[in-house]
């Protein structure tokens, strides 16, 4: 059998449940950024030497399928006899965040990517994450159904990822602060 199945070449595509949708709607966005914020995160892990982050991306990334699928399933809400995206799996991603953000001398403040190359690859994929995010709110508030926990979790993976970026210049003893003293300004929130 070939990958190359041909229903796609009229521009639709199916949903989980078989519904079959233009290949532009809202829900295929907002799935298929997901998708690109898995493909990001390899990227970022592949060219990641920290084993610890290595190992936190790449599991992270297989949740993301159990995200997209929830995503691309018209009918997943809590009523589901399958929960895709669970409060369980935002809280483990908030007791990443609390652990790393107790990491002595991690950034407090705006950060410049370009400074380490695995710190920008990730930096990279907490703008995917972030879009990917924009993508399902839009989702919901079309009055599409969204699982309720999909948002929360997407917001709190972009902060995850944004510590890990700095987390990575950290070990590295890479100085990526916006500011300096030719660069002042606000403080505003560290993870945009």
């Amino acid at each position: 059998m070939s990958i190359a199945t041909k229903h796609g070449d009229t521009g639709k595509t199916g949903l989980i449940g078989g519904e079959r949708v233009s290949k532009a709607d809202t829900r295929v966005e907002a799935y298929g950024t997901i998708d690109e914020l898995g493909s990001a995160m390899g990227f970022a892990r592949a060219i990641c030497e920290d084993a610890e982050v290595r190992e936190l991306t790449k599991a992270i990334q297989r949740e993301l399928f159990t995200v997209a699928g929830a995503v691309a399933n018209p009918h997943s809400n809590e009523t589901t006899p399958t929960m895709y995206v669970t409060a369980e799996m935002v809280e483990a991603l908030t007791s990443h965040v609390n652990r790393i953000e107790t990491t002595e001398g991690i950034l407090s403040d705006w950060s410049l990517p370009g400074e380490h190359a695995a710190a920008a690859a990730y930096d990279v994929a907490r703008t995917v994450c972030r879009r990917a995010e924009r993508s399902v709110v839009r989702l919901a508030e079309s009055g599409e159904e969204v699982n309720t926990h999909v948002v929360p979790y997407l917001n709190r993976l972009s902060d995850l990822l944004w510590l890990m970026g700095r987390l990575l210049e950290l070990r590295a003893g890479v100085n990526a602060k916006l500011r300096d003293d030719e660069h002042k300004g606000p403080s505003w929130s560290r993870a945009w």
